[in-house]
C-alpha cells in the first residue's frame, strides 16, 4: 500500500478519517488553509461522523499558536487524562495544537 503525497496536504481541506473503527470526515469551509500558513493560526474544522447519535456536524476550533504556559492548572495535574482520538488524529498534522469543541461534549 503506498501512501500518497497529499495525505497530510491534500489539495482540498477535506480529510476522511477513521477514528476508533468508525469513519469520519474533517473538513474545513476556508480553501486558503491549505495554501496560506497564516491560516493556521487559529481555524474551524468541521467533524461529520455519519453516527445515529451525531445530531449535528461539530465545529471544533484550533489554535496552533497556544503556549503551554496557558494550560489549565486541571490539565497539568492529571497525568493520566485521556485526550479524545478525534483530538489525536487532528494533533498528527498540527501538533501541539489546542482544541475547542466549542461547547460540545468530546467524545471518545
Amino acid at each position: 500500500l503506498q501512501v500518497g503525497s497529499m495525505l497530510k496536504t491534500p489539495k482540498l481541506p477535506i480529510w476522511l478519517c477513521k477514528i476508533n473503527g468508525t469513519y469520519s470526515v474533517l473538513f474545513s469551509t476556508n480553501r486558503l488553509l491549505l495554501s496560506d500558513w497564516k491560516m493556521e493560526h487559529i481555524f474551524d474544522l468541521y467533524l461529520y461522523n455519519g453516527q445515529p447519535s451525531q445530531k449535528t456536524t461539530m465545529h471544533l476550533t484550533i489554535d496552533t499558536h497556544s503556549h503551554h504556559w496557558e494550560k489549565h492548572h486541571w490539565e497539568e495535574s492529571d497525568p493520566e487524562k485521556r485526550f479524545p482520538s478525534v483530538e489525536m488524529a487532528i494533533r498528527t498534522k498540527w501538533e501541539g495544537a489546542a482544541i475547542s469543541w466549542n461547547g460540545a461534549l468530546s467524545f471518545f
